[in-house]
Formats: C-alpha cells, structure tokens, sequence
C-alpha cells in the first residue's frame, strides 16, 4: 500500500510507515506522477485533487485534514469510485478563540459592552454553534442564518437579508459552495449603509466578493481571501485585522485535524490506527468563560494584532506566514 501525504500536515510523520509505503509532499506540489501509483492521499486546501491530478491513478481514497472540501472534485470522485473523507469540526475551537480575539477588539476600541451589539450569525454548523452559544452568554443579541438547517430543523433562523438589515457585526461561518459564492454582494452590503457595521470572515474567502466589500463602508476583520496565497493589497489595507487563514490554527484543532485524517485512512484500510492521537498535544478542555474574563485573559494567550500587522507588512509572505505559524493553545 502506498499513502502519499502533504508534508505540511503536522504530528503525522511515522504514524502510517509500519504499514505502507509514505512519500511526503508539498501541497501544491503534487503531481499526477506522484500519485498514479498511491492507495490513498492525505492532503490539506492546497492540493487541488481533479481529473488534471487524478486521472489513470490507483487512488481511491482522498483524505483532507481540513473542514472545507471545495479543492476537491467530488463529482468527479463520485464517478470513479473514490472515496472522499474531511475532518468537519477539528478546529472549530480554534476559529471560535479567533472570532473570540475579534470581537474583544470590536468591543475595546469602541467602548461598548456585548450588551450594546447584534451580532448576525451565517452558517451555524460546527463553528458557528460555537459562536452563537458563547455569544449569547456574554450578552450580545444574536441573529443566526443557516437555510440548509433551518430547512431540516425549523429553528426559526432568519434569511440573510434580514441579518444585514438588524446586524451591527456580521460574522461568517458558511462553506463554500455554488451557492454561497459571493454570497456577501453589493446588494447586501448596499443595506448596511452605517459606518460603523463589520464583517468578520473565517469561512472562505470567496464567500464574500471582493470588489463589493472594498466599494462598500463596512469595516472587516478577514482571515480567508479570495485568490489565496495572492491577495487583494487593497482589501489588506482596509481590513482592521488581517490574517493568513490561520483563524483554525490552534494546537488542538491541527492535533483533532490530524487524529481525523489518520483514523480515516485506518478505517477505510482496517489499520490499528482509529484512537491515534499525537502524544505531545493535550486534548483542549471545553469550559465556560465569562466576557470579562476573555478580556482579561486573551491579550496573554492570543496577540491577534501581532498576526495582523506581521501579514500587513509582508503580503507577500502569505504562504509562508501560514505554513510557518507557530499554532497558538485553546484555553476555553
């Protein structure tokens, strides 16, 4: 058995060698003579897994140690039997801390309290749960959009037109898919005609289009761009805070991230490997945190403003901000 694995997916060195044969790689170097003869691939959003990469190869499972799925054809796996496996919910602590440092910020250089702010949720699934069930204990008003759940579930969401109507902070947790692609348009930002409204996107950068965020008002708070690693200069300047699409980027969400992929590839293989978890990482401890207390403990536990203005100063380092970050500890 062959696995061919993206060399940048931490804790995961040594783990499959006792079974198969390892070749490590960069993400966006994978090649099609890389993987012709592979079992199995494990890879991060960097490797784009279509025909142009897949075709006349063995493979016929595709594990991706990332929550998104959108770098990989499904159509296509579907229609040659390849079985596709993510690792939905590994870092949604970690995106929820950030989102967290974010509107801590918000609160501190406006001098409002939790209490004083609606904050619009789009997209409530692993991340946006988070957001929405520790949101409505530090006291902000909450509005939430989700029309797949709210279609299963009656939950009495509210459409976004609705969330860009009643929202001062806006905060985005949806994938990426057809039909969510600028999902954030002129026509909704055109209803947010105050100055003092905020978008925050953790999701993906091609949720919002960027040419209608930059012709709007809005303040924003971005981690994910459109065009990654290549992005807008200009919408990196309007940005209050600015970061390398790291908002996941904790030590416990890359570990759960890792521990997923592995113990798919042990499912699908039936090797011993389903309870692997990296032995040097201590699983994080999900507790309550009152707002006051965030505020006090997150400038010693989180300098999102550090991770800002070092990406502010060398866009060009994009890529190697990401792949270099030194993963930040959950302490909620």
């Amino acid at each position: 058995m062959k696995i061919v694995i993206d060399s940048g997916i931490p804790f995961i060195q040594g783990v499959f060698e006792s079974f198969a044969e390892v070749l490590y790689i960069k993400g966006q170097e994978f090649t099609r003579e890389d993987v012709c003869d592979a079992d199995a691939i494990v890879i991060r959003t960097r490797t784009h897994c279509d025909s142009a990469l897949l075709e006349g190869s063995k493979v016929r499972l595709i594990v991706t140690a990332t929550i998104g799925t959108d770098h990989i054809d499904l159509d296509y796996c579907r229609e040659h039997g390849i079985s596709v496996k993510n690792a939905a919910g590994c870092n949604a602590r970690g995106v929820l801390q950030w989102v967290s440092a974010v509107l801590a910020q918000i609160a501190a250089d406006r001098a409002v309290t939790p209490q004083e702010l609606t904050l619009g949720i789009v997209g409530v699934g692993n991340v946006g749960s988070l957001v929405w069930e520790y949101a409505r204990e530090w006291g902000f008003r909450t509005i939430c959009c989700d029309p797949p759940r709210e279609e299963r579930e009656h939950l009495g969401f509210a459409p976004i037109e609705e969330i860009f109507a009643k929202a001062d902070i806006v905060t985005l947790h949806t994938p990426l898919a057809p039909d969510t692609f600028h999902l954030v348009d002129d026509g909704l930002l055109s209803s947010w005609k105050e100055s003092d409204k905020i978008l925050i996107n953790a999701s993906r950068g091609e949720v919002v289009a960027t040419e209608a965020l930059l012709r709007s008002g809005v303040e924003c708070a971005i981690d994910v761009w459109e065009g990654e690693p290549d992005i807008d200069h200009r919408l990196l300047k309007k940005a209050f805070v600015a970061t390398p699409h790291i908002a996941g980027y904790s030590l416990q969400g890359k570990a759960n991230a890792t521990a997923m992929a592995v113990a798919a590839v042990a499912n699908h293989f039936g090797l011993p490997l389903r309870e692997w978890y990296p032995a040097q990482i201590s699983p994080s401890t999900p507790q309550p945190i009152s707002w006051e207390e965030l505020c006090r403990r997150m400038p010693t536990h989180y300098d999102i403003n550090a991770d800002s203005q070092l990406l502010k100063a060398h866009p060009e380092q994009f890529e190697a901000l990401r792949n270099g970050y030194d993963y930040r500890a959950e302490f909620f």
